[in-house]
């Protein structure tokens, strides 16, 4: 598949950077014409992955995140957002509802149950002590033609 545009975007892990992370991919996707919802959906799934990637792979310790984001001529919309923290050990069972590393905080969980109702697609790779990619697809069906994002 052909790519349309892409974008790359290193930031420290730092709570203040998840606001600007969802403006980043706003900004990115905006182009396109999106519905609210659409555009809604994909700021908010891009936004657990990167409060993930700074609440529980880096856990206060300094690091930096990558937006990677792709959009292709199809109009489907890939992001990853990628870590060096600290992994996960168990993948299926941090996908499952309310499961989080951080017991002492009000947490509800790493939020892939919210990721997975916004976006079509979500997958996550990981290895203990080297880092976590979560790629997020999401097709953008807003204005199917042309003609459509002209009117």
């Amino acid at each position: 598949m052909k790519i349309k545009n892409e974008m790359r975007l290193d930031f420290p892990a730092a709570g203040k950077n998840e606001s600007f992370a969802r403006l980043v991919i706003s900004a990115f996707v905006l182009p396109l014409n999106p519905t609210l919802e659409e555009l809604a959906d994909v700021k908010t799934a891009v936004s657990e992955a990167v409060t993930n990637a700074i609440v529980h792979g880096y856990a206060d310790a300094p690091g930096t995140v990558r937006l990677h984001a792709v959009l292709y001529e199809d109009d489907t919309l890939k992001v990853d957002v990628i870590d060096n923290g600290r992994g996960i050990e168990d993948i299926a069972l941090a996908r499952t509802p309310f499961f989080t590393t951080c017991a002492e905080d009000e947490r509800s969980g790493m939020g892939f149950t919210v990721m997975e109702s916004f976006m079509d697609e979500v997958s996550v790779q990981s290895k203990p002590g080297r880092g976590t990619t979560v790629t997020l697809v999401k097709r953008l069906r807003a204005c199917e033609t042309e003609s459509a994002r002209r009117a």
